[in-house]
């Protein structure tokens, strides 16, 4: 009987699969069409931890390792004993538009409505473990993100605070607001999507306060989200929630996030290998 939310799946042969990297495309049933993800699954019997990387607007499942380099970070951290095995699941954010933010969005028209939340949070763990056969079945699960990925690593990871281990965003897009400086769609389309408040990363985080798992973030100072970033933190501040926040030098670039994801998957080894299942 089939047990998974796909229609089809297909993945890449692992005769032309280089450096721990495995592609797959799939029928996603809350998308309603076809989606792609990449995956980074290290040499390991048992695999524990499991972290969810979100990529911002314009880029697909691709960018984290072959414009970020994302795999051979964890893999150098790996080799070093920073950090211990963990799968990265890198999954597209349903390409309909500059970028979905990873919202749910309604249908208009022709277009059927998109539950990207429900492919982030429901299928892609479904889909890492079949690319992943030692990724364990409760296995810890955390995400992060860069930019609008950032956005939606803040605000999934706070909304659904007791599904994951820990939450880290790099140059992240803080608000709901900011999108549209980045993306054609105006900020009209995505207020569609949901009350603002409930679009607010923040929103969640001090609804969730009791359970929000330990968050990481970072901004670069030349960077022109730098000041969205500061007022987050501040308001995390004012509002008693733990978190680490940091700036660096560097602007909103691939240099930047490739120096910096280091630190997040440290994060993540730190606060989710050594925590009980969920």
């Amino acid at each position: 009987m089939k047990t998974d939310p796909f229609r089809t799946v297909e993945f890449s042969d692992p005769a032309y699969e280089h450096h721990g990297l495995r592609f797959a495309t799939v029928k996603s049933s809350a998308l309603g069409h076809r989606v792609d993800a990449a995956f980074w699954v290290p040499a390991a019997a048992r695999i524990d931890t499991l972290l969810i990387l979100l990529h911002g607007v314009y880029g697909s499942h691709w960018v984290w390792s072959l414009k970020g380099g994302a795999h051979r970070v964890a893999q150098q951290l790996l080799e070093a004993g920073e950090i211990g095995a963990m799968v990265l699941a890198m999954p597209s954010d349903a390409l309909s538009r500059d970028g979905s933010a990873y919202l749910d969005w309604p249908g208009n028209g022709d277009r059927r409505a998109e539950d990207v939340e429900q492919w982030i949070m429901e299928e892609l763990p479904v889909l890492a473990r079949m690319a992943a056969p030692a990724l364990q079945p409760d296995a810890k699960i955390a995400i992060a993100g860069l930019s609008m990925g950032g956005y939606g690593a803040l605000r999934l990871g706070a909304k659904y605070a007791t599904r994951f281990c820990a939450i880290a965003a790099h140059s992240a897009i803080t608000e709901i607001d900011g999108i549209p400086s980045f993306a054609e769609e105006p900020l009209s389309d995505y207020l569609a999507c949901g009350a603002r408040e409930e679009l607010s990363p923040l929103h969640w985080m001090l609804r969730h306060r009791e359970d929000l798992p330990p968050l990481h973030f970072d901004c670069g100072t030349g960077d022109s989200l730098l000041e969205s970033n500061r007022r987050l933190h501040r308001a995390l501040v004012d509002g008693g929630i733990s978190h680490t926040y940091q700036e660096h030098a560097g602007g909103h670039e691939w240099s930047y996030w490739n120096r910096y994801l280091a630190d997040t998957l440290r994060h993540v080894d730190r606060h989710c290998h050594s925590k009980g299942a969920l």
